[in-house]
């Protein structure tokens, strides 16, 4: 365990050395802090929080990589060329910017969550929770339904865009510890109103949905993504739209999902921020 950490904490303390000279993904929990949170765990001889600590390293490093890889070799952030004059298009990121003060309260939640709530939760980035929001928005949605709901994070991307099409938002957890964090933070951002939180097992709960579903969001059991999508994609409306995360970060785990969505006829998908986790976003045609 020993050998184990030190060889660990050396690596990670490169790594910490690199990322600061280059820049940090925004958002992310720094590495120093994750260092000095795992030096603290080690001498408690805590284990658990180790074990969680190294795989937040690992994250962490893995967003690194994909974000420096491709320009490194000339090249944009996902692989592609970089646009004309050799700037990136993540060099024209910027915040999100409030229309309403209730807009300001949410982004502020957000910005809340995602800083101090992250951690373990396996949430949506904050640049796919904008993409959510955009798409869910474009899309006039009445009616989300998210499959994951964690701690709430991307459902308040969701709900952003529903108090404006006069929508509603049905998530569903399995773990019911993170549906009591997002029932709470559903409150305290003041949506609380338009979100149905459906606690249980996914893969039986979603058997009980009759409304149309215009948005369909896909962030739970990887494996289970092609359930989910045959017991679901019935009722999604012709035009509506089904998005699934960790297409780039985990497509491994969902070769069936991705073969469904990108073979049948009847549908169109691409892949969106795929330099980060990836969303695949299906359009059900009409």
């Amino acid at each position: 365990m020993l050998r184990t950490f030190v060889l660990v904490f050396v690596l990670a303390t490169a790594l910490v050395g690199t990322t600061s000279l280059l820049g940090q993904e925004r958002g992310a929990a720094p590495l120093t802090q994750i260092l000095d949170d795992l030096k603290k765990a080690y001498d408690a001889n805590d284990r658990e929080k180790m074990g969680q600590l190294l795989k937040d390293m690992s994250e962490s490093a893995q967003r690194f990589e994909r974000g420096i890889g491709g320009r490194a070799r000339g090249m944009g952030p996902g692989g592609g060329p970089p646009m004309r004059g050799g700037i990136a298009p993540s060099t024209f990121d910027s915040p999100p910017v409030p229309k309403t003060d209730d807009d300001k309260k949410i982004l502020g939640v957000l910005d809340d969550m995602y800083s101090n709530q992250s951690r373990g939760m396996m949430n949506v980035s904050p640049a796919d929770g904008r993409l959510l929001r955009l798409l869910t928005e474009a899309a006039g949605a009445k009616h989300v339904v998210e499959i994951g709901t964690s701690n709430g994070y991307s459902g308040i991307w969701f709900c952003l865009a529903l108090r404006t099409t006069g929508g509603k938002l049905t998530t569903h957890e399995i773990d019911a510890r993170r549906a009591s964090l997002a029932r709470e933070n559903f409150k305290r951002a003041g949506v609380a109103e338009i979100v149905t939180l459906v606690e249980g097992d996914a893969h039986e709960t979603v058997k009980n949905i009759k409304q149309p579903i215009d948005v369909l969001f896909l962030d739970a059991d990887k494996e289970g993504y092609i359930d989910y999508f045959n017991k679901l994609l019935p009722i999604v409306r012709p035009g509506g739209l089904i998005l699934a995360h960790n297409t780039s970060g985990q497509a491994g785990a969902m070769q069936d999902y991705i073969k469904a969505v990108t073979t049948n006829p009847d549908l169109e998908t691409v892949f969106q921020n795929t330099q980060g986790e990836g969303i695949g976003v299906t359009l059900k045609k009409r």
